[in-house]
């Protein structure tokens, strides 16, 4: 057997959706998990791609995800609620999001809060289709208490990603994604499952001793990125997507977990701003600004954040094609064989 899978991008979704129905996902909410996987193997976010799968069905099986459709809710002139009622984040998402756009659009800046949700996926999706209505989208959320705070050494915050998109006016938006830990969790479980060292600087074990083990990382605690700042904006994130808009911080969301290793349960906030409003009747003249800060970019040779992800994006497009590791593969066959 060789080391690879090759897979069409629509065996991939029959994959994807077989797997999510067959361990008793609404048809709802797997179409939406399912455009979100793909999105990330598509981009060759392997750690978000069809790995995620895995992680679903454990949730599911851990009796800690519903197929509850979410309640939408006209909050305030400049919020969205979306009580996901236990169910993943992403079809509360695709049904909060066309209020969020049309209360930004009139306010020239709107939230939506989703609430009660399990979040298992990367946060560029949901902010790239903020910039697909011409908007500038933040998004971020917590997790579980996995990561140490600069200068500790036991599991206060999530991995609390951020993510920013602005929409331009020819070609994909300018869209960063990272979390606030030092990588992805995602990426560690890799490494674990792959028999591979994680790079100095990722994690403590148990006994707050730096690692290189992947599995002694797994059970001991994740560090911050850039040491005191990776932290600050940590907790940041945890008031602004915990507490601000009533729901767990990531210590909560562990402890609620209670040692059944599911996805995070927690809420999410993101943020839509209308560049129109903002900027007037020198809209154009304001864009044309920014563009010019990403041509200062790009000239010296540098690359703009998630160029990566788009010339991936390209290749897979052209290709038609997806690869993933035999050992996954088996893995998701297995959840439903």
């Amino acid at each position: 057997m060789t080391d690879n899978v090759s897979l069409t991008l629509d065996d991939a979704r029959a994959l994807s959706l077989r797997t999510l129905i067959g361990n008793g996902f609404s048809e709802a909410h797997a179409e939406v998990i399912t455009a979100t996987i793909l999105a990330g193997q598509r981009d060759e976010c392997h750690s978000h791609g069809l790995y995620r799968l895995l992680v679903c069905v454990a949730t599911r099986r851990a009796g800690k995800v519903s197929n509850a459709e979410p309640l939408i809710s006209d909050a305030a002139p400049g919020l969205v609620r979306a009580d996901a009622r236990g169910a993943y984040s992403l079809l509360a998402l695709a049904r909060g999001l066309p209020l969020l756009a049309q209360k930004a659009r009139t306010q020239g800046v709107a939230a939506l809060a989703i609430n009660h949700c399990y979040h298992f996926s990367a946060l560029w999706p949901e902010v790239e289709a903020i910039a697909a209505e011409g908007l500038v989208g933040l998004a971020m959320t917590p997790s579980h208490a996995w990561v140490a705070p600069h200068g500790g050494t036991k599991g206060v915050f999530g991995t609390n990603p951020l993510a920013f998109a602005w929409p331009r006016p020819q070609g994909e938006p300018f869209v960063f994604d990272f979390a606030t830990s030092a990588v992805a969790r995602g990426e560690i479980e890799l490494h674990r499952r792959a028999g591979k060292p994680i790079p100095e600087g990722w994690a403590l074990d148990s006994d707050g001793q730096p690692t290189t083990d992947a599995e002694a990382a797994m059970a001991g605690a994740m560090l911050p990125f850039g040491g005191h700042k990776g932290s600050a904006l940590s907790a940041m994130i945890e008031l602004m997507a915990g507490p601000l808009i009533g729901d767990f911080l990531s210590l909560e969301s562990y402890a609620y977990d209670a040692g059944q290793g599911a996805t995070p349960y927690h809420g999410e906030l993101l943020l839509a701003i209308d560049p129109e409003t903002f900027m007037g009747g020198s809209y154009s003249h304001h864009s044309g600004r920014a563009e010019a800060l990403f041509d200062a970019i790009v000239g010296q040779g540098a690359r703009l954040a998630s160029q990566r992800r788009y010339e991936a994006r390209k290749q897979t497009h052209a290709s038609g094609r997806v690869t993933i590791p035999s050992k996954l593969y088996q893995d998701i066959r297995a959840l439903t064989d």
